[in-house]
């Protein structure tokens, strides 16, 4: 944490760490923020090493950030955990979102849709998802199947007499 900020105070360790949504993971460690984490974050989770890297930005407090993928290789609870604490983070800054998961920038200002190395698309959600274009495909592809109730792959009452 300290790498952002090697000044910074224990309150402000704690605050960045409550709204990164990390702290209660940090709590629970024998030694709370001293706790050494291994090489490259070698003891961590992806969701935890996400979220004190998002700490660390809090610290710093940059006028840009640039999130490339931040939650692509995560579970649902750990997606959404981040997706809380990058949230207020952007509102206040120029922010660069790079990102498969639609659900990671459903409220940027402006989308850009990239296929084949070039802008294919560009606009707010509301307008993509109207245009019927690139990014309607991706967002019908990707919040589609979480709507519909899952299905089983066969019926269980066949051979039944």
């Amino acid at each position: 944490l300290l790498y952002a900020k090697p000044d910074a105070t224990e309150q402000e360790l704690i605050e960045a760490c409550k709204q990164a949504n990390i702290y209660e993971f940090i709590e629970k460690q024998e030694t709370g923020l001293d706790t050494v984490v291994g090489n490259r974050g070698l003891k961590l989770s992806g969701g935890e090493k996400q979220r004190i890297s998002i700490a660390r930005i809090l610290l710093k407090d940059p006028a840009l950030m640039i999130f490339d993928e931040a939650t692509s290789a995560l579970d649902s609870i750990s997606e959404q955990k981040i997706q809380d604490a990058i949230e207020p983070l952007i509102e206040s800054r120029t922010s660069i979102l790079i990102a498969h998961r639609l659900s990671t920038i459903l409220a940027a200002d402006e989308i850009l849709v990239i296929k084949d190395g070039e802008i294919a698309e560009r606009g707010t959600h509301q307008q993509l998802v109207g245009a019927g274009g690139v990014y309607t495909q991706l967002y019908e592809t990707q919040f589609s199947k979480a709507a519909e109730p899952a299905k089983p792959d066969f019926d269980y009452s066949e051979g039944e007499s």
